[in-house]
């Protein structure tokens, strides 16, 4: 069976942005980019209507270059259960509170079943601090937690 994995929004940014001079920046993109055309076809990728939302934002250029990369990709709903496990992820203080968003892309993926949730964003998600906070919450709801890495971290095997 292929594993599975959602693509959080500031992966498809890294991915379609312009190249950058900040050191970190670039190796991110380079980096996801590699992801993209090597490893993205070992797995069942998805995205959500949240993401094509935050996608679409902003330049609308750059909005079209963001939309046109994740197009032949699913999209998953959101349902009121993850509304809910994202409002419990906020008020247990796994997620801060500003950041509804992320709330909602972890439980989108919790909830869809997602083995993997790709990201880049290390303040939020991916960090071992918050990775242990959205692991119990999520489980309280009885779901396993997508593992919750970057594409540098889902190498393959």
């Amino acid at each position: 069976m292929t594993a599975t994995v959602y693509i959080e929004s500031s992966v498809i940014s890294y991915l379609t942005s312009r190249p950058s001079r900040d050191l970190v920046t670039a190796a991110r993109q380079t980096i996801t980019l590699e992801w993209w055309d090597e490893r993205k076809s070992e797995y069942e990728v998805y995205i959500s209507v949240l993401v094509e939302e935050e996608i679409s934002r902003g330049n609308p250029t750059e909005a079209d270059r963001r939309l046109s990369a994740v197009e032949e990709i699913p999209a998953l709903d959101i349902s009121d259960p993850a509304n809910a496990l994202a409002k419990n992820l906020i008020k247990q203080k796994a997620v801060p509170e500003n950041s509804e968003e992320d709330a909602l892309h972890i439980a989108i993926a919790a909830f869809s079943g997602i083995d993997y949730l790709l990201t880049w964003n290390f303040k939020h998600i991916n960090n071992a601090e918050t990775k242990t906070a959205i692991i119990k919450v999520v489980e309280s709801h009885g779901l396993v937690c997508p593992i919750l890495c970057s594409p540098e971290e889902l190498v393959g095997a």
